[in-house]
């Protein structure tokens, strides 16, 4: 993984993404097997450029230890992986056993044994080697030494590069034991593993040093069927059965690994065990981590989330049962994946890791540094810093942005100027965008987005707080940006600055627990400074995240739909509830209600009901919550809506005094600490977030509101709850816009004294 990497996840490390776990897998683990050589070799910036990384991320999981130099106490450890496996397959799928002995330079009759180690090292012979070449040479003396086996052996060792020196070493070693021509062969790690695997007949893990994690190598040589042959470490003990998924022999004893290797060997072939011992492992292979991996997982998953109080929390990993992959989904998405065959070429032969690049410009430094020491002064390491990739990336991101925007800008004026001769007249729309343009230069709150809204009759604001949200925002005349935070606003744009003409919002703790609303509050504000349109609509960056934002089709015939009935009392909403949901086992439909309740910690109707009776001063003798129809229908959610600006007033009036009451509730409760709404931390941080996004729907079914659903996809219309439906159950008394006028205006008043009550004593 490449510094350049890092920068493309930047966003995930912006609100609104901060509190999200960012958790990172590392499947291969070549970076794991180097570390050892890069402290030998005083790589210590190398070590640390890595080990910067890893601090910056939440969670990092290695498939095995990335030892303790980079234990930053961010990271798992889970064995396992479907992945050596299905390359097996993949492999075997489209290469010949046959075909590649050819290619190699091998006999079909030749009995080929492919030794591997647990280091791929990079510049020289591994002492592992030399310490397994001791304990291969009565081996190598016995079936490539003379010619009285009566069939020919050949060794190949896999390690390092590709590099003359291996071969020399070898050959060096072929000479000293007087073993048979050609009988000794070298490839690097950087050469076709699964080829060289695939065509061997035995496989012989030949390091003596102890593993913590099972050789990957192995499991991908059981994968192809092939015997292996390892010494008796504990990881290897632990999942190979000896005698049955291969051939398990006393580490550093020769005379072991000789009689183990007979066991496969029968008249210059593999035996009838042989044969037994590689199916057995092949089918061991294919879930031979499964256990540990999946309850791994789980236990990660369990330590990480923090589970809202409306998901049905999984077993504990311990009650898991039946623990195998599911291999017919794993093809199929693994198949999607790595369908292109140089993506697929360079996972199967790991060569093509971005460590080794890093590796080769710490060389670059190391020979830059020794050059210039003779000198008075040294170089400065030329390695980029995570800083200078950061730099870099905004620099690109920028001018990528800017090239979008001028894109964007150039065809939504053309757009708009066919829209505006549908509206009204050319001299008229022209000779407000002159007095538009003039009073640009007069506040730094316009640009060309209010060029381009000129003569809209809708304007939908995009509630976003964070730079994490901007790819989610669209363009063009029918949307604004409307921003929760001032520092996070976009650059070259008209947003509305939510905190700027809401000042409660400069309060973190009010912004938090309001969400979206906040945003709706500091619009109604004084709302004729920033929004003349008939019409006004909302919608939630997460509108986009979950794929249901207006599409161009949609956007269409919301406008039009404006159009042709400019005064209806109506509003338009493409986000729902999901009500599909429910407990497992139960045929209970959810209803309104009791979504509501399971999004809130089973509490929604007790607080809405409390909020609901403080908010128009009802006795507790009277019913205080709002009846909701239990049959069908759909409902709006993330504050994805249209509705006549008349109409948002009232609903803002209406919901300013009931989020006034809910919170009153809350600061008096014995516990203000806590969100009475939730379990969860976001819970906690959000608290009337998940309530107040449903409040639109209580209003507009009470006050007699016409609610439409359109498909944000087709763009269809669908009336929901049709108000003749509706009759006998409306509380309209509650919603009349006389009685809420009368009441917002009677809080103000109320909340004005306090402000002059508090000024005074303070004044004494």
């Amino acid at each position: 993984m490449t510094n350049m990497k890092f920068s493309e996840i930047k966003s995930l490390m912006q609100e609104p993404f901060c509190s999200v776990p960012l958790i990172w897998i590392i499947q291969e683990d070549t970076l794991a097997n180097r570390l050892p050589m890069y402290e030998n070799m005083g790589w210590e910036r190398l070590i640390s450029n890595w080990k910067m990384h890893l601090v910056g991320l939440m969670l990092w999981c290695f498939k095995n230890s990335p030892s303790r130099m980079l234990d930053t106490g961010n990271f798992f450890v889970i064995p396992g992986s479907p992945l050596d496996v299905w390359a097996a397959e993949s492999y075997s799928k489209t290469h010949s056993r046959s075909q590649l002995r050819t290619e190699n330079g091998f006999d079909d009759d030749d009995l080929l044994v492919l030794v591997v180690g647990s280091s791929f090292f990079y510049d020289e012979l591994a002492w592992d080697y030399a310490v397994a070449m001791h304990d291969l040479e009565p081996l190598l003396l016995k079936y490539a030494g003379s010619n009285d086996v009566g069939f020919t052996s050949k060794f190949i060792f896999l390690c390092g590069n590709s590099s003359k020196d291996y071969d020399d070493a070898l050959q060096d070693v072929a000479t000293r034991l007087r073993l048979n021509q050609g009988s000794l062969k070298h490839y690097g790690i950087n050469s076709d593993v699964n080829g060289l695997i695939l065509m061997a007949d035995i496989v012989l893990y030949g390091s003596s040093q102890d593993e913590q994690g099972f050789p990957p190598l192995l499991t991908r040589a059981m994968a192809f069927g092939i015997p292996v042959i390892a010494p008796d470490f504990p990881v290897i003990r632990k999942y190979v059965v000896d005698g049955v998924h291969g051939i398990i022999f006393p580490k550093n004893d020769a005379e072991a690994l000789t009689n183990a290797f007979s066991l496969l060997i029968s008249e210059g072939k593999l035996s009838r065990f042989a044969y037994s011992v590689a199916s057995s492992g092949r089918l061991h292979a294919k879930n031979m981590f499964a256990a540990e991996c999946i309850i791994g997982y789980a236990k990660l998953l369990e330590y990480v989330f923090d589970f809202p109080s409306d998901v049905l929390l999984p077993s504990r990993p311990s009650e898991l049962k039946n623990l195998t992959w599911e291999w017919s989904l794993f093809r199929r998405e693994l198949d999607q994946i790595y369908s292109n065959t140089e993506h697929l070429e360079g996972y199967l032969w790991m060569n093509s890791s971005n460590v080794y690049d890093l590796e080769e410009d710490m060389k670059d430094y190391v020979r830059s540094k020794n050059i210039t020491q003779d000198n008075s002064e040294d170089l400065e390491e030329d390695i980029p810093t995570l800083l200078d990739w950061d730099i870099l990336s905004e620099i690109e991101s920028s001018e990528e942005v800017e090239m979008l925007e001028r894109e964007e800008h150039r065809i939504v004026l053309c757009r708009s100027r066919k829209e505006w001769k549908d509206i009204g007249e050319w001299d008229d729309i022209y000779r407000n965008a002159r007095k538009s343009e003039k009073l640009r230069f007069e506040t730094n709150e316009r640009d060309e987005g209010e060029l381009e809204r000129t003569g809209q009759p809708v304007c939908i604001y995009e509630i976003y707080n964070g730079a994490g949200g901007w790819p989610f925002l669209h363009h063009g005349s029918l949307y604004r940006g409307l921003s929760l935070s001032t520092r996070a606003q976009r650059l070259s744009s008209d947003d509305v600055d939510a905190v700027g003409r809401l000042p409660i919002l400069n309060d973190t703790y009010y912004r938090d627990i309001l969400c979206e609303i906040g945003g709706m509050f500091s619009v109604a504000n004084k709302i004729d400074d920033i929004h003349k349109a008939p019409w006004i609509g909302f919608q939630s960056w997460r509108a986009s995240g979950r794929k249901v934002s207006l599409s161009k089709n949609a956007e269409e015939v919301l406008e039009k739909a404006i159009h042709e009935n400019p005064k209806g009392d109506v509003i338009y909403f493409w986000a729902c509830l999901d009500m599909d949901g429910g407990i497992v086992g139960k045929n209970d439909l959810l209803t309104f209600w009791s979504t509501c309740d399971i999004m809130n910690a089973g509490r929604c109707r007790t607080a809405f009901e409390d909020a609901f009776r403080r908010t128009y001063g009802l006795p507790s003798n009277i019913e205080a919550l709002p009846p909701m129809p239990e049959g069908g229908g759909r409902w709006s959610a993330l504050h994805s809506w249209v509705m006549p600006t008349p109409s948002f007033l009232e609903f803002i009036m209406f919901s300013r005094m009931f989020v006034d009451s809910l919170h009153s509730l809350h600061v008096n409760s014995s516990k203000t600490s806590d969100c009475f709404l939730g379990f969860s931390a976001p819970q906690n941080k959000h608290c009337y977030c998940r309530l107040l996004e449903v409040l639109v729907n209580v209003w507009a079914y009470h006050s007699a509101r016409k609610m439409v659903y359109i498909d944000p996809h087709t763009g269809s219309l669908k009336e929901q709850h049709p108000i003749e439906h509706r009759k006998g159950s409306m509380w309209s008394k509650y919603f009349n816009a006389t009685l809420l006028k009368s009441m917002d205006e009677d809080l103000a008043r109320l909340q004005m004294m306090m402000i002059i009550h508090t000024d005074h004593g303070c004044g004494h």
